[in-house]
């Protein structure tokens, strides 16, 4: 470790430091933006920046563990990215697969496919509910891995479920627009029965969410990472995590 590394390492327990566990949000999630960029700049290919950033998800979890925070959001992939060139998509979903059964082979996180997972080649949508199933009675931290995700999808998706649900039950469309609220609507998303998040975390600088979890960051903090993905640092998580628990959370008022 050279003398950068010592100064990070030192700053690192310095940032440390000044977290308290009470201020730590339950429920992050993170847009691993970046990948590409990364590739490039070292005069690589998409797929050597996709894994990395792989490689950087279980280093990431690990600092996730060690703070007790217990649920997670990672999307790693959106329905806009599955209209990329066959041969990168083929690549691109192999590299998940893989992350996500090296997720599900720590025996420390319980793992939950989310999106519209009927966008996706059969055997990936199978294999990814196989790490599902044999993470269910995992009791440490909660990985959502948003595949084949967007958020106006999530929306829509959860709308017709209700739909669906209520026609079964044979209600009508009269009464259900009397009774109609919100909670319903949350009660059929991607995420429910889970608390909506209170940190995003963005890297690569882009300064947007485009789409991600629109529904339950209504009272999200947002916090924007100049890091590429698979260049971001524990202390940079650190950063994010000061920085949420320094805000005073307003909940839209």
């Amino acid at each position: 470790m050279g003398l950068r590394g010592l100064l990070y390492g030192v700053y690192e327990r310095r940032v440390a430091a000044t977290l308290s566990t009470q201020g730590l949000p339950r429920h992050v999630g993170v847009v691993l933006d970046g990948n590409r960029r990364w590739a490039k700049a070292l005069g690589a290919c998409s797929a050597d920046g996709h894994r990395a950033g792989a490689d950087k998800i279980l280093e990431f979890l690990d600092w996730c563990g060690e703070l007790d925070i217990p649920l997670v959001t990672l999307w790693l992939l959106s329905t806009e990215n599955l209209s990329r060139s066959p041969q990168e998509i083929d690549e691109l979903l192999a590299i998940i697969e893989d992350a996500v059964e090296r997720i599900a082979g720590t025996g420390r996180c319980r793992v939950n496919p989310m999106g519209a997972l009927d966008l996706l080649p059969a055997a990936t949508a199978i294999r990814l509910k196989s790490f599902e199933e044999a993470t269910r009675g995992v009791r440490g931290t909660h990985v959502n891995v948003a595949i084949g995700y967007g958020g106006r999808r999530e929306i829509a998706d959860s709308v017709r479920s209700l739909l669906l649900e209520h026609a079964a039950r044979g209600t009508s469309i009269e009464t259900l627009a009397e009774t109609l609220d919100v909670e319903h609507i949350a009660e059929h998303l991607y995420t429910r029965g889970q608390p909506d998040p209170e940190l995003l975390i963005r890297t690569s600088g882009e300064q947007r969410l485009s789409g991600f979890m629109l529904w339950q960051s209504a009272h999200s903090e947002f916090y924007f990472c100049e890091a590429l993905w698979p260049d971001f640092r524990k202390v940079d998580f650190l950063r994010a995590l000061r920085s949420y628990a320094l805000r005073e959370r307003r909940f839209g008022s």
